[in-house]
């Protein structure tokens, strides 16, 4: 057989008429297909819907549909099934798969069904209507394929035509595996003229580590069904010359017959050569390997996603077991990671953890694996330990490493960890132990002051299992709510022996702990987002109760209900206290409302605006516990507060001899003056805390000395029948 000589096969062949092209949109959803019915609307083209698969394939059977753009979850047919039904039909419609089922095998198996694209439904509308333009260019291409077929069919022009023209490498091979013949195509895909290979050796072509495998399918000699299909093989571009290529490889699947000729005079044919056609599914390839690592990678960071690393997690355990070594568990917590997220938006907040991942990487052994679990964690498998120490050496390391301050939004900011640590075999067995108790280790540095490393002690689980238990009955309580009980603590005028106002303070009948403080619950409620249930539940039984007692004639009492930062964290605050203070006709300036003075540093101007709102609707406003932080008077002359409690940590230290709590009370009494502002001190205990504070100018005071947190029964025999009583007391004539 003679190579086949260079020669311009192109056939001259007239304009096409214009067709119009058809698009057939399948979705259950009416606005979806109306929508994009809109989008990919155009000159020249038909477009038509249908809401069901047997719709869709009862339309498909005229065979006139040129591009199908279907959602894989229909009410009667999976989108997979009606492709596999137009292989079985041949229907040559073009299918771009549009879904919003965004599983990584479904876009696998949609691809190896013979979809063209995977468009995801809530991704950018541009992607399926690019696609659909894409498959609408290529049907022109094979609808004007079909009618040369059509008009030089008997001519072999023509077919030496469409070899020419073909995207794939056709090629033939002599008995020997040289080329006889190969087609253009192959300067395109692999730089290779066609003079250059004939006469050569297919091994010219085919990648060192594929030339085995190559060569069942280069040496076909079988025909019809038996012979080679879709082998997948890699080809090697060429490595010199004028042409540039972004890779020295490409893949290819191959098909492959013999050719066989008749000798004159002899009955049976013989062997000739082998013919074939190699297509180029790079792309393909590249598309699958990148939603294969989607599955199992991070896409911010490029780390193992958390089912990576269990699954190495898992396999290191099964060789550490076989050959008797430790290997340790760290899980990871960025402290503070939600103030960058907060203060410089999202996008900083992900360079952060790209440049976290970064350096914590650096600070692995090889065999080492970092993975990012999700939001603002991380575990580090480490195998092959040679002691327990090795870990913290790690962790010590890590450490040092973030006290070099990251560059956000322009500025320096200190990272630091919370680094938790587990070990096996001394700490857990499975991946599920090893990374719950690294979790454990890592909430207890983080309950110790965060920044530093904690490896897992049996006593943290008992911790943690309480912990746990507590949250649940929490949770039962919020929703009973007949486990909580205000009790109330007399604020009083010291100078005219009366109470003026009180300070509304929840207990926890808890059924088994007993009655239980706030400073054992509210922390946790204020972690798990409870706290605002809790702060409702409060605010209705107080105000119920005031409402009580003014119908008794107690009319001039003051309640101060303390409520939590995360009560400042929403917007329908100031709403829900004037739902609250409507339900029992409450007055709003019989209400103080106490906030703490970290709260005039965190998010300053959001929380003015909002205690500005509050101060509107009538609400008395307090800041509890002043002093005790480093707000500056320029936060305190911008927050429109009506009176400042001092901390009971100063009157504490409050005697003669003690110059500096008096000197500092001094001090915050003529800022509260110089402010118009009411002041109170609280913890007061002793007899001389009470005249060293009426000596500095303080007058309204609450503490032991008048009276402890009192049942609300117990509290109105106080306003009648104490030494500091109600001015609004029944008189006895």
């Amino acid at each position: 057989m003679k190579a086949i000589p260079n020669v311009d096969f192109s056939p001259q062949i007239p304009d096409l008429p214009e067709i119009a092209s058809s698009i057939l949109i399948v979705d259950d959803d009416q606005r979806v297909r109306a929508t994009y019915r809109q989008l990919l609307a155009a000159e020249g083209r038909s477009i038509e819907e249908c809401s069901t698969g047997n719709e869709a394939c009862h339309r498909l059977e005229r065979r006139d549909v040129d591009v199908l753009i279907l959602d894989l979850k229909l009410p009667d047919i999976h989108g997979l099934e009606i492709m596999a039904w137009m292989v079985d039909k041949h229907i040559p419609t073009a299918v771009i798969v549009f879904s919003a089922d965004e599983s990584i095998h479904s876009a696998i198996r949609a691809l190896r069904h013979g979809a063209f694209e995977f468009v995801r439904k809530h991704g950018d509308p541009e992607e399926l209507i690019d696609a659909a333009d894409r498959v609408l260019r290529r049907r022109r291409i094979e609808r004007e394929h079909a009618l040369m077929t059509v008009r030089l069919k008997h001519s072999e022009r023509l077919h030496r035509f469409l070899v020419e023209q073909s995207p794939d490498i056709v090629y033939t091979l002599d008995t020997n595996g040289c080329f006889i013949f190969v087609n253009g195509r192959v300067h395109a895909l692999l730089g290779y003229t066609r003079e250059e290979l004939l006469g050569q050796h297919y091994s010219v072509i085919v990648h060192p580590d594929d030339l085995e495998h190559a060569r069942f399918a280069f040496n076909e000699r079988r025909i019809g069904d038996r012979a080679s299909t879709n082998v997948e093989i890699r080809l090697q571009t060429k490595t010199h010359g004028v042409r540039h290529f972004e890779s020295r490889a490409i893949v290819t699947i191959l098909s492959a017959q013999g050719l066989y000729g008749t000798l004159e005079g002899a009955t049976r044919k013989h062997f000739t050569g082998t013919s074939g056609v190699a297509r180029d599914i790079t792309e393909r390839k590249k598309a699958e390997e990148t939603i294969a690592f989607q599955a199992f990678h991070d896409l911010l960071t490029g780390l193992p996603n958390r089912v990576l690393f269990k699954d190495r997690l898992g396999i290191a355990l099964t060789q550490a077991q076989r050959k008797g070594q430790r290997l340790g568990v760290m899980f990871i917590d960025i402290d503070r990671f939600k103030l960058v997220n907060d203060t410089y938006g999202h996008h900083e907040g992900d360079e952060l953890l790209k440049s976290f991942a970064g350096r914590a990487r650096a600070c692995l052994r090889s065999g080492d694996t970092l993975a990012r679990q999700g939001g603002d964690e991380f575990t580090v498998l480490l195998p092959d330990l040679s002691t327990g120490d090795d870990a913290a050496l790690i962790a010590v390391k890590m450490l040092a490493e973030l006290k070099r301050p990251f560059r956000v939004a322009g500025a320096d900011f200190l990272a630091t960890v919370s680094i938790g640590i587990s070990l096996y075999p001394e700490n857990g067995e499975t991946p599920e132990d090893l990374l719950r108790n690294a979790d454990i280790a890592m909430y207890q540095i983080k309950g110790e002051g965060k920044n530093g490393y904690r490896q897992y002690t049996p006593e943290m689980h008992s911790g943690h299992s309480l912990r746990i238990t507590l949250e649940n009955d929490l949770r039962v309580a919020l929703e009973k709510g007949d486990q909580f009980e205000l009790y109330y603590q007399p604020q009083v005028s010291a100078s005219q022996g009366t109470t003026v106002g009180m300070e509304a303070l929840i207990r926890w009948h808890h059924p088994k702990n007993g009655l239980m403080a706030p400073g054992n619950f509210i922390p946790l409620a204020e972690e798990t987002g409870m706290i605002v249930g809790l702060s409702d539940w409060v605010l209705d039984k107080a105000l119920s109760q005031l409402a009580d007692w003014r119908s008794k004639g107690f009319t001039s009492l003051q309640l101060a209900i303390n409520l939590s930062p995360k009560d400042f964290e929403r917007d329908d605050l100031p709403e829900r206290l004037t739902r609250h203070l409507d339900a029992h006709a409450i007055p709003a300036d019989a209400v103080d409302i106490e906030i703490t003075e970290s709260l005039l540093m965190k998010d300053a101007e959001k929380n003015i605006a909002l205690v500005k709102q509050l101060r509107s609707s009538g609400l008395r406003v307090s800041i509890d516990d002043f002093g005790t932080r480093y707000s500056s008077l320029n936060y305190l002359r911008r927050f429109p507060v009506t009176s400042i409690k001092i901390d009971q940590s100063f009157v504490r230290d409050l005697n003669p001899h003690h110059h500096n709590s008096a000197a500092i009370i001094h001090a915050i009494s003529s800022i509260a003056y110089s402010f118009g502002l009411r002041i109170l001190a609280e913890g007061v205990e002793t007899e001389a805390q009470r005249h060293l504070l009426s000596e500095l100018a303080c007058d309204d005071m609450q503490g032991f000395l008048f009276s402890r947190p009192l049942p609300a029964a117990e509290f109105e025999e106080f306003l009648n029948a104490s030494a500091f009583p109600s001015p609004d007391r029944p008189r006895v004539s």
